[in-house]
């Protein structure tokens, strides 16, 4: 039996994934696995037990990675599960970027209760929330993954000349981009060409705040700007100045924001990209078969910490290793395991930049003292066996 902690609400969708053999609560003790959603796990102390945690989502900003890490936590993550909710809201941005909605919907509705004089009053002040169409427009994406891309195509559809940027942009990807969109080789070129600009970028140290004072310079006067992505990647403060000068036209973000709040020309929503029951579903779905996979089968795929890894059982005896990404360690695995006379019928290995992680298939179950002793070695975070 697996104890599995749902440190947020989780779709029943997902949660039916685990089915028999998973206890799963938001009080469950000595928890195997954590499911969770957006609540801060930073100041959580995990149990010993704790082999992984699944994000429900791609952000992982509210995990500790640099801890899981060093604990041997596996921390896995949905990308593209959420894609397209967030992609219809950005488009949504698009629109609310251009046409005033925002303002011309307050202005409709303060005309309740002026009865039969509505009808004028609404024509007479329509024109003051007047906005460019989209159409002939030029838009620069920044960022082609899942939400990005197709975003990009959907916008060659409406008639906007679209530049891409995204120097990790994986073939499967380019793959499904229009070629109508223009490929470019650096921000300076999004940044000077395009009429509106959507972010599709993480949250990293080479990122934040990179939309700023200097950015906005290389602009054209009026540019719209839509970021559905993190928030930390504008700088408010330089932000609030360009809206306030209306070097930036409008600012369209799914994160409220101080500083930009009062502005006329900030449109924020309360984080709503992934709020839909599909976009739950799909990320609870991928969450519990990722937990399952690496609980059961020792399988790796979509973590943010270690490498993925997977291997076609050949023996019922499965023993993992997470380590550090050093020379020997291999090597020492295979005669720790030869020591007490057990065979390695497969093995695979991956690495990824410090760290690695190796499955080893053996013809017999390795004793408690040989996983202890592993992983009292500094270069190993975490030894576990699972019986296939």
């Amino acid at each position: 039996m697996y104890n599995v902690k749902l440190v947020n609400k989780i779709s029943k969708v997902g949660l039916n994934q685990l089915g028999e053999g998973y206890n799963c609560s938001e009080t469950a003790e000595n928890a195997d696995a954590y499911l969770v959603r957006s609540a801060a796990l930073h100041d959580e102390v995990f149990p010993d037990t704790l082999k992984c945690i699944a994000r429900a989502g791609a952000g992982v900003n509210n995990i500790p990675i640099d801890r899981c890490t060093d604990a041997g936590i596996v921390v896995f993550n949905t990308p593209g599960a959420n894609a397209n909710a967030v992609k219809e809201l950005t488009l949504c941005g698009l629109l609310l970027a251009s046409r005033k909605i925002k303002l011309g919907n307050r202005f409709a509705e303060s005309l309740a209760g002026t009865g039969d004089e509505m009808s004028k009053l609404v024509e007479k002040g329509k024109s003051q929330f007047a906005g460019p169409e989209l159409k002939g427009k030029t838009l620069g994406v920044i960022g082609l993954g899942a939400i990005g891309g197709p975003l990009a195509n959907i916008a060659v559809s409406l008639g906007m000349t679209v530049y891409g940027y995204d120097p990790y942009l994986s073939v499967d990807a380019a793959w499904t981009l229009k070629r109508e969109i223009h490929h470019a080789t650096d921000l300076k070129t999004i940044f000077e060409v395009s009429d509106y600009i959507s972010v599709h970028v993480p949250a990293t140290a080479d990122t934040k705040g990179f939309l700023n004072a200097a950015a906005f310079a290389q602009m054209k006067d009026g540019v719209r700007i839509v970021n559905f992505a993190r928030g930390e990647l504008v700088n408010n403060a330089d932000m609030a100045e360009a809206l306030k000068s209306g070097k930036v036209a409008a600012y369209v973000a799914d994160f409220p924001a101080e500083e930009l709040l009062p502005l006329d020309n900030f449109t924020a929503l309360p984080h709503l990209g992934a709020s839909t029951p599909e976009s739950e579903d799909n990320c609870a779905v991928m969450a519990a078969n990722e937990v399952r996979d690496y609980l059961e089968r020792g399988i790796i795929k979509n973590s943010v910490n270690f490498p993925a890894a997977s291997l076609e059982p050949t023996t019922p005896f499965r023993l993992c290793a997470l380590h550090k990404n050093v020379a020997g360690i291999v090597s020492a695995l295979s005669s720790a395991v030869a020591s007490e006379g057990l065979n390695i019928e497969s093995v695979a290995s991956t690495s990824r930049k410090e760290v690695a992680y190796t499955i080893l298939d053996l013809d017999r179950a390795p004793s408690e003292k040989l996983i202890a002793d592993l992983e009292a070695k500094d270069t190993i975070f975490k030894v576990r066996f699972i019986q296939l």
